[in-house]
């Protein structure tokens, strides 16, 4: 078995979906860490997976996960699988309720010092987690380059120097824009400010997702400062943003190291990101048209905007 160049430290859920209309969609594959290795599988990577399952995460949803990832990084607990409510408003906004007495390792283990090694060899590492923990993932792999997307409770105003402190830490750091606003106390900033901070604070590369309204790259070099705003890819229909964000930092990992190019990195993430709102749930690879998929990076890449500083 190759080890894999891409792992991603997220979670594994179940989710149970509501929509703004009343539909419900159940038992429905999910977690950060899942979205953001079928972001790298669009891009032909069989990523590593460092997360929790529980002893009763149905048969059919094992078969998918080793089917289209690399499981060695997988810690199995004796616990229920973890299961969560995802419920959505017309306005975009979701609210996430978890459904089982027993969530805290699902979300935080497995730590850096378990599990297998045979991951050590990765070339590049998504933490989706908070600032102390993607520290110790930091020391577990030296030498690879890091995405930090930090969870969603840890971005608040109280973690903000901690916050810092960590993205100095971190090649790549993406949170998305409402997080990012109430990180830095800014219920309105704009994007391109948000984005200036993080660089001013100490970033080299920071990737904002704005929803439907695409993404900001910066990235602080000694030429000085870059800024690209790259669209969302527009589909036929949008069925299910969850863990579109997720995706998008998966796939912009991939495309940042292959290439070390912005524009190629931010097309491979709105890509990956465009294929997964139109499915429920994770995204499956076996539904992905490569030739539609290189038809949706042209037309992102002919879309691409160079902003100026501050713009």
């Amino acid at each position: 078995m190759t080890d894999p160049m891409f792992v991603t430290i997220g979670s594994i859920f179940i989710d149970d979906l509501v929509f703004p209309d009343g539909r419900t969609q159940m038992a429905v594959l999910g977690g950060g860490g899942t979205h953001a290795a079928a972001g790298m599988r669009v891009w032909g990577e069989r990523g590593g997976m460092f997360a929790c399952i529980g002893r009763d995460l149905p048969q059919d949803i094992r078969v998918r996960l080793a089917r289209a990832f690399d499981l060695r990084g997988l810690v199995e607990l004796d616990l229920p699988q973890a299961r969560a409510w995802q419920i959505f408003e017309w306005d975009g906004t979701r609210t996430e309720v978890f459904r089982m007495k027993v969530m805290e390792p699902f979300v935080h283990d497995p730590q850096a010092e378990d599990g297998t090694h045979a991951y050590d060899g990765a070339r590049a590492v998504h933490v989706l987690r908070d600032a102390a923990n993607f520290h110790a993932w930091r020391r577990r792999f030296p030498a690879a380059t890091m995405l930090w997307e930090p969870d969603q409770p840890y971005m608040a105003a109280h973690n903000r120097a901690e916050f810092i402190d960590t993205i100095r830490h971190a090649e790549i750091v993406s949170p998305n824009l409402l997080d990012a606003r109430l990180l830095y106390s800014a219920p309105d900033a704009p994007a391109a400010t948000l984005v200036q901070q993080m660089l001013n604070d100490g970033a080299r590369l920071v990737v904002l997702r704005l929803g439907e309204e695409g993404s900001l790259i910066g990235q602080r070099t000694s030429a000085g400062d870059t800024l690209l705003r790259v669209p969302a890819v527009p589909v036929p229909e949008v069925v299910d943003v969850t863990g579109a964000g997720n995706c998008y930092c998966g796939a912009f990992l991939v495309g940042w190291v292959r290439t070390g190019d912005l524009r190629q990195a931010a097309a491979y993430g709105a890509v990956s990101a465009s294929f997964t709102v139109e499915h429920i749930g994770v995204l499956d690879n076996a539904v992905v048209d490569t030739a539609e998929r290189d038809r949706r990076l042209r037309w992102t890449l002919d879309r691409v905007e160079a902003r100026p500083e501050g713009a």
